[in-house]
């Protein structure tokens, strides 16, 4: 399984504001910290608003601050609300589902099993606990320790 790089943005994104720890950041600051095209951003921190991830300020002086504590922000659900398509197989689909084993196929059931322990492995993760080592995280990203 593969993460799309619109579920990696978004956890960048979250952990980049969430060391700011406070102070507004933009979607330039991140773009040039991250080196991550700001359309790409864009879209992100929309899809982070609209969730409550994020609270998104307009204007002079506006930007973007964490919309949810940190400790409250599941890493597995923030995975599950941007990804897609977590069908690992065609037979998690079953309308699209064409293989002609799948009614008894065990593959199927080890991979739900898979995927469930995969994402029971992310819960067990906020997005605080990515920021502990906040200092460490600072200085990689150019910011100023909080």
């Amino acid at each position: 399984m593969r993460l799309t790089s619109f579920t990696d943005y978004c956890i960048r994104v979250l952990t980049f504001v969430a060391v700011k720890d406070g102070s507004l950041a933009t979607i330039d600051e991140i773009a040039r910290h991250h080196k991550i095209n700001r359309n790409h951003l864009m879209k992100v921190v929309f899809r982070l608003s609209q969730l409550g991830y994020l609270k998104t300020i307009q204007g002079k002086g506006g930007g973007i601050r964490m919309g949810m504590d940190p400790a409250q922000i599941r890493l597995g659900k923030l995975v599950r609300s941007t990804e897609d398509d977590l069908a690992l197989v065609e037979c998690f689909q079953s309308e699209a589902c064409h293989c002609v084993i799948e009614p008894g196929c065990v593959a199927k059931k080890a991979l739900r099993t898979a995927l469930d322990a995969f994402f029971a492995s992310l819960d067990e993760y906020t997005l605080a606990d990515l920021v502990k080592p906040r200092r460490s995280l600072a200085r990689l990203l150019e910011l100023p320790a909080q």
